[in-house]
């Protein structure tokens, strides 16, 4: 008996190879289905935490240098390493962040090895307001018209039938 299969469209996936500063492919994909409705709440999510993230870093740190500095356990004052912690656990919420949205590992990939730092975190928010958001906006605005386009009609409609009601 012979097989069927069925073939699948990615007429609407965005895909994004990832190089390295040299040109190189890393073989890393970054991979959006813009079909998908809720990526755009995604975004929308990730800009909202990661405002909370780095409003909740500011607090944490005014409390620290608030604080009396005391000698610490090697090197480093307690409030010195108290801001490392406080630091690495930043970054650590911004990756969460970030993958949400760009996928799993997304942000590692965007890395290719390197840290997570300031630095970093500009060059990801730069890739994703100049590579990946356009797409999106473009999709939606395609989504609205295909609504208006198809419901158009229905929705006057029902317009009209609420104006009468009132």
């Amino acid at each position: 008996m012979k097989e069927n299969y069925i073939q699948l469209n990615k007429d609407n996936l965005l895909r994004l190879k990832i190089v390295t500063s040299e040109g190189k492919e890393t073989g890393e994909v970054l991979e959006f289905d813009l079909e998908d409705i809720e990526l755009p709440l995604r975004y929308q999510e990730l800009v909202e935490k990661d405002k909370k993230n780095k409003e909740n870093l500011r607090n944490q740190m005014l409390i620290i240098d608030k604080r009396q500095d005391v000698k610490g356990k090697k090197i480093l004052s307690k409030n010195e390493e108290d801001k490392i912690k406080a630091l690495n656990e930043f970054f650590n919420k911004e990756i969460e962040v970030y993958n949400m949205f760009l996928g799993e590992n997304g942000v590692q990939k965007l890395l290719n090895g390197r840290k997570v730092g300031w630095t970093t975190l500009k060059e990801i928010d730069d890739i994703i307001e100049n590579q990946i958001t356009p797409y999106i906006d473009i999709k939606m605005e395609n989504i609205t018209n295909k609504v208006k386009e198809k419901y158009g009609e229905a929705v006057n409609k029902g317009k009209e039938v609420l104006k009468e009601d009132e």
